[in-house]
């Protein structure tokens, strides 16, 4: 990002927004940007920074700003699900958990054998409770 004259645009820049423009002049309205072309302009922005790039190749700042984080792997991504599986009571097996709130209210349950109640149903109405 040395010495760069006002208005002038790199090589590699340029190449870049030629083919931003050719898919613009072909694409549907109101189509998302192909995936090839977002990691184009991520590799933009490392070099050149975030709002020269943005601006050169006519995108939103912010969604730019938003696909180099999710590259990069500190974006607001969805969170992937884990399950977790809960390992079984053994029939002598014994189990208690033990619930309180801010407001003084408790319970405890004891859980023996192979079956117990849906736990998460069981947690979740207690913090509901009023």
């Amino acid at each position: 990002m040395g010495d760069r004259k006002r208005g002038s645009v790199p090589a590699d820049m340029a190449r870049v927004r030629e083919r931003f423009a050719a898919w613009r002049r072909k694409k549907p309205p109101r189509s998302r940007i192909p995936h090839a072309l977002w990691k184009l302009a991520i590799r933009l922005v490392d070099r050149h920074g975030l709002h020269r790039t943005a601006s050169a190749l006519k995108l939103d700042y912010y969604s730019l700003k938003k696909q180099v984080e999710l590259a990069r792997g500190n974006g607001n991504a969805p969170a992937a699900f884990v399950e977790v599986a809960a390992a079984p009571l053994l029939a002598s097996g014994e189990c208690v958990i033990e619930l309180e709130d801010g407001a003084g209210a408790s319970m405890r349950v004891t859980l023996k054998g192979h079956s117990g109640p849906d736990l998460a149903a069981l947690v979740g109405s207690f913090w509901k409770a009023d």
